[in-house]
Parts: structure tokens; C-alpha cells; sequence
């Protein structure tokens, strides 16, 4: 009598058992057909993205060109600069005060207004907490390398400020959003929820990007103090793969506290020549000087403008 077994698998535990039921010495039992074998049950296949309206489409279709083009004018570079881009610690000096000190835009009843202003030097004083959310039009392959490439550059700024900044999805204070056309219109009752402060036309900033803003980001503080509660980023979905990481090294870098651009700045992303895709080697000193403990935030550029040239002369062993 053969002995009555475990079965090998959870698919055959019914059929088994009904078999063994009978097992005992006394009986012959004749032999059971065996059953056929149940069809295999394909696994399920992930949704498709929604179809994207016609104006998303055409947007695809116009930065893609607009990739091609700069790459075509030697732009967009990934190189962080070289030997035709040379800097001094007093260019250094200056680029930081222009960037950091200065804002791009004002902030009216109206909205925000493109016009540069002078600041106070800004930055977090807590760790930062990065969430990505993707919109539906975001296919799952390139969630997860965006996710990827967003960790690894979270971790070099890190490195270079020496300040907490990590990717997570849990008490996450600075939000990335990339979304299409259509998804991105849709974002008001999440700007809302997340930046309630923001007026009404603050909302349709980030709602209601002209075709010529590639990427934005909103950095607020608590009333008026000079550190940086939450920040929120909207890149399109619709940009090419270089054109997409480049918002995302601009707009993160951009909340962490350099929020203005100079055609000064070279080698620099905050620059609006499009020269630099990627952070360069002048961006990460100029992070690095912006979370040096030698300041504080709330300085003015006149306070701050001595030891920012004293950073840089360190930072770049003193080549004016």
C-alpha cells in the first residue's frame, strides 16, 4: 500500500486528498484516474496609461524637438563644466550672491510675477523628506528609473550640503508631482491640501503652466521666518528623458535655497541659456555654501557678502 503522502503543492491538495481518503490495510483500492491538469491562469497585465489628449501629445512632440535642438547646439551639456568653463572664488562669490540672495519672481495678490527682488538667504533647517507621485500617463518602467535617478542625486546633495535629504514617502515635506497636460490641471485640490496658504492664483501657477515653463517649483517658510517648511515641484511628463532630469536637478536644487537664475553663472544649471543640463561642479560649491554653518539664514547680501568670500576663497584655494 503506498503511504499516504503530503502533497507537493496547494494546486493538488484537493485532488490528493480525495484520492487518500480510503487509505487503509484491510482494502484494495482501484486506482483513480488521475485528473487533468487545470489551465495555467496568466498573470494579470498592468493597466494601460489613459490616452493622452491631443494637446499633451503635441506638447510630447514640441519638447522633444526642443531636446533635439539644444543637443543639436552643443546645449543641454552633462558634463559639470572643464577647462573652457573656468570660475574664480570672487565669480564664485558673486554667482552665490546673485542666486541665492536674489528672487526670480515677486509674490503679488495677483500671483507670482517675473521680476527679480532682493532676499535673505534661505534654506531648511530640518531634514528634508522628498516624495515622487507620477500621474497615471507615467508608464511603470520609467517610474521606477526616475525614482532611481532621483534617490542617487538626493544622496549627492546630501553629500555635498551635508545636510538630511532622502527620498520618502512618510512625513515627506518637499513634493515632486511629474505629470502630463492633463493630469497636471488637475492638481489643484492636492496644491491645496498640501500648501493651503497659496492664493488662488498662486494655485494657477502651478495649474496652468505656459508651454514656455518647463518645470516650477514652490518653496514656502512658516510666516516669516527664513527656513523652509515645504516645497512643491510639478515637471512635465511629457519632456524627453535629459529634458526631464534636468528639471528635476533645477527645481530640487532650486528648493533646497538657490532659487534665482544669473546668465552670469557658468558653469551653472541656474542659468537660462540652457548650457548645463545636469548640476555642475559651480552649483555643488554654491550648495555647499549655502548650508555652511558660517551663515545663517535671514542674512541680507550685504551681511552675508564677507563670509560668502571667504568660503569661496576656501572652497577654491583662493584663485581670484
Amino acid at each position: 500500500m503506498p503511504p499516504c503522502r503530503r502533497p507537493r503543492s496547494a494546486a493538488a491538495l484537493l485532488a490528493l486528498l480525495v484520492a487518500l481518503a480510503g487509505c487503509a490495510p484491510q482494502l484494495a483500492v482501484a486506482p483513480q484516474p488521475r485528473p487533468l491538469p487545470r489551465p495555467m491562469v496568466p498573470p494579470a497585465l498592468p493597466a494601460a496609461p489613459p490616452a493622452p489628449s491631443p494637446e499633451s501629445m503635441a506638447l510630447a512632440a514640441y519638447y522633444a524637438k526642443v531636446q533635439a535642438d539644444l543637443l543639436g547646439q552643443g546645449l543641454l551639456r552633462t558634463d559639470g563644466g572643464g577647462k573652457d568653463t573656468p570660475f574664480t572664488d570672487t565669480m564664485l562669490a558673486e554667482n552665490f550672491i546673485r542666486v541665492a540672495l536674489f528672487d526670480e519672481y515677486r509674490r503679488t495678490s495677483a500671483g507670482l510675477v517675473a521680476q527679480e527682488t532682493t532676499s535673505r538667504l534661505r534654506r531648511w533647517a530640518q531634514p528634508v523628506r522628498v516624495s515622487v507621485a507620477f500621474g497615471a500617463s507615467v508608464p511603470a518602467t520609467r517610474r521606477a528609473t526616475d525614482r532611481a535617478l532621483i534617490g542617487s542625486y538626493l544622496a549627492r546633495l546630501q553629500s555635498i550640503t551635508g545636510h538630511p535629504i532622502t527620498l520618502s514617502d512618510s512625513g515627506a515635506n518637499f513634493f515632486i508631482h511629474v505629470v502630463n497636460e492633463d493630469e497636471r490641471r488637475a492638481l489643484g485640490p492636492v496644491i491645496r491640501s498640501t500648501l493651503p496658504e497659496l492664493s488662488a492664483p498662486e494655485v494657477a501657477g502651478l495649474t496652468d503652466l505656459p508651454r514656455s515653463t518647463y518645470c516650477i517649483v514652490y518653496a514656502l517658510s512658516e510666516g516669516s521666518a527664513s527656513t523652509y517648511a515645504r516645497a512643491f515641484a510639478v515637471v512635465r511628463a511629457e519632456h524627453p528623458d535629459l529634458l526631464r532630469l534636468s528639471c528635476l536637478h533645477e527645481e530640487i536644487a532650486q528648493g533646497l535655497g538657490l532659487a534665482n537664475d544669473s546668465p552670469l553663472a557658468r558653469p551653472s544649471i541656474f542659468n537660462d541659456d540652457e548650457e548645463f543640463a545636469l548640476l555642475t561642479r559651480q552649483d555643488e560649491l554654491m550648495l555647499k555654501m549655502l548650508y555652511d554653518p558660517a551663515l545663517r539664514p535671514g542674512m541680507t547680501a550685504a551681511e552675508a557678502r564677507p563670509i560668502v568670500k571667504a568660503i569661496a576663497t576656501r572652497l577654491t584655494g583662493g584663485s581670484s
